[in-house]
């Protein structure tokens, strides 16, 4: 899981799509990855959005929490 800084340093390079640019070296080993095998998911983190959490977002939060993983909300400070 990234530190706090390092979390806010990918939130600002991947909120906005910069064409040609490349990616800080310092931050080349983190991704955005639309398709993750539940198994291999070690962390995750909540953020608060506009709708309420879907049922499959449910249902795997359920799973890493019996796996015995940490679920970290951003809205509270956990870093």
């Amino acid at each position: 899981m990234p530190d706090r800084s390092t979390a806010l340093e990918l939130v600002r390079e991947w909120s906005l799509i910069q064409i040609g640019r490349s990616t800080p070296v310092a931050l080349q080993k983190w991704r955005i990855s639309s398709k993750e095998y539940r198994e291999d998911l070690q962390w995750a983190i909540v953020t608060p959005g506009d709708s309420a959490i879907s049922v499959a977002v449910q249902q795997l939060l359920s799973e890493l929490t019996a796996r015995g993983i940490r679920i970290h909300r951003s809205d509270h400070e956990f870093w």
